[in-house]
């Protein structure tokens, strides 16, 4: 009887789960399962700190739809792991976390004074869908299959599995027993609405004066965004989403409605007499979808669509839930829309449109008045707009920091689905970097443009060396204001309003701690292998 290690059955399990790359520093508590993964063809993408393959990992599942997988070393290296874990569930990015834990008989919360020992497990589960530590190598298939399990259901999130050193790398006698296929512990295909839901929902919109639609990242994690334009362009209804959602419908579209344009956000939202809401919890940037931001739930007809059904009603009364994958969902609604295509009324509904696409006409405008200006220091609005102008529509913009993703949002029109990326629901500083690079890992050959400031910059900026050894050709431009900008503008006016608004910004010794030195991103970039320019 041949012998195997825990790692290695681990690695085998997730190449049955079509896995192709690992996010991870590799380390000797775990070889047993990186040396695995080298030998089964699956590609180690190996980064300078632990956060940044959480956000590598979050970012190709996001791009990919597949699943993510980080790796990270018992203690230090689990540590370093968390803060992006946390941000990762935030985002609802599928990722699975594998790390190693001291060797039984010292890993635990019960052992005090062990090295390099801490309740991961404990402090995971707090963050995480599921988090479970592996006691013996014949529960190991188990738990991961139930990792996988719960990682592919309801709202996408973060799974993990933490394994003993001498789980890890210790040999066993493989029982011989045949690697499951994903089908055989797992949901497969799709959660599917009933014919009626559908029926009642197509009913509802059709019979409306004016519906809307409100997206959010649950349609782009299924994938359904030619299905949710098609249901817009039969319904000729609005699309506002959530800032997670943003390019759900292409900005291009008459239909859509950005964030930032956000009274006419509020506009859509309270002119529509039927609200159709899929895959968006309807959270504190959508604001709860409470008045008066949103019209009263009592005048208008709302249809809620998630596969998580604790997100049904949780944030706003609705007439219709419905628990369903939703491009599985949007599909078929978009079918029965058709069929009955001759019911729906356009008109009236085209002229709303024409008074949409006015409002966000006349807004442009106004934005476009920072266009104008070239004097220096350059205004930021330039950066957006001229990436915007020189990169291909399918670019991955990243964005990161705090008033650089401000501009950035309002002068970046995102042309097609899915190819923006941000901490929309975190605002974590500095998961920029990574994210950009597990862009450029999960869609090689295309461009990624990171905009960042230069105090997000500042946290991770020697992933520019991995971006260099993995071969990853990620364009960062670092907007360099030598502050934290968007704390400053608050703590001025806060100080001395009146001399902020006549002098627009004070001195390093009329605010706290605020100014920060300047860093040489271009040289940095250039000590590390990089190309570096330095505009001025």
């Amino acid at each position: 009887m041949s012998e195997i290690s825990g790692g290695e059955l681990i690695a085998r399990m997730l190449q049955k789960e079509g896995v192709e790359k690992v996010f991870g520093i590799i380390d000797g508590t775990y070889f047993g399962f990186y040396s695995a993964l080298h030998r089964l063809g699956i590609e180690i993408v190996t980064p300078r700190h632990e956060t940044s393959a959480a956000h590598m990992a979050g970012a190709y599942a996001r791009l990919t739809g597949r699943l993510g997988v980080c790796m990270a070393s018992n203690g230090p290296g689990v540590a370093n792991l968390l803060p992006g874990l946390v941000v990762e569930q935030a985002e609802g990015n599928r990722v699975l976390a594998i790390t190693s834990a001291r060797r039984i008989g010292i890993a635990g919360a019960d052992r005090p004074g062990a090295y390099q020992n801490f309740d991961q497990t404990g402090v995971i589960a707090r963050m995480a869908k599921s988090s479970v530590a592996v006691p013996a190598f014949d529960r190991v298939g188990e738990i991961v299959r139930r990792a996988l399990r719960r990682g592919w259901e309801g709202r996408p999130g973060v799974v993990h599995v933490d394994v003993p050193e001498s789980i890890m790398n210790g040999k066993f006698k493989d029982a011989g027993a045949t690697l499951q296929e994903p089908l055989r512990y797992r949901r497969a295909e799709p959660v599917v609405p009933s014919a009626e839901q559908v029926a009642r929902a197509a009913r509802a919109l059709i019979d409306a004066r004016a519906p809307a639609i409100h997206a959010g990242s649950g349609v782009i994690h299924a994938d359904a965004c030619a299905a949710l334009q098609r249901v817009a362009e039969l319904l000729q209804a609005p699309v506002t989403t959530s800032w997670a959602a943003r390019g759900a419908v292409p900005e291009t579209s008459p239909l859509a409605v950005p964030m930032v344009h956000i009274k006419l956000n509020h506009a859509v939202r309270n002119d529509a007499d039927a609200m159709l809401i899929v895959g968006s919890r309807v959270g504190e940037t959508d604001w709860w979808g409470k008045p008066p931001y949103w019209r009263n739930p009592a005048e208008q007809t709302t249809i809620q669509v998630d596969v998580d059904g604790e997100a049904l009603g949780m944030n706003r009364p609705v007439d219709l839930a419905i628990v369903a994958d939703a491009r599985a969902f949007l599909d078929r609604l978009a079918d029965e829309l058709e069929r009955r295509r001759g019911e729906i009324g356009l008109d009236e509904r085209r002229a709303r449109l024409a008074r949409y696409e006015k409002a966000m006409r006349e807004d442009r405008e106004g934005w476009s008045k920072a266009l104008a200006d070239f004097s220096v220091p350059m205004n930021p609005a330039h950066v957006a707009h001229v990436c915007r102008e020189v990169f291909a529509d399918d670019t991955v913009l990243v964005a990161d920091g705090g008033n650089a993703t401000i501009w950035t949002m309002f002068h970046w029109q995102v042309r097609q689905p899915n190819t923006l990326l941000s901490t929309f629901k975190f605002g974590m500083l500095g998961a920029g970097v990574a994210q950009a690079l597990g862009a450029a890992a999960a869609r090689p050959g295309r461009p990624v443009c990171c905009i960042i400031g230069d105090g997000a910059m500042g946290f991770h900026p020697q992933e520019i060396e991995t971006a260099v050894r993995n071969g990853l050709p990620v364009i960062y431009l670092v907007l360099c204001d030598r502050q934290w900008g968007m704390v400053k503008m608050n703590q001025q006016f806060m100080l001395k309003p009146l001399k902020t608004m006549i002098m627009k910004s004070l001195g390093p010794d009329e605010t706290i701690k605020t100014d920060l030195g300047e860093i040489e991103f271009d040289r940095m970039a250039q000590a590390m292998g990089a190309h570096g320019e330095r505009v001025a």
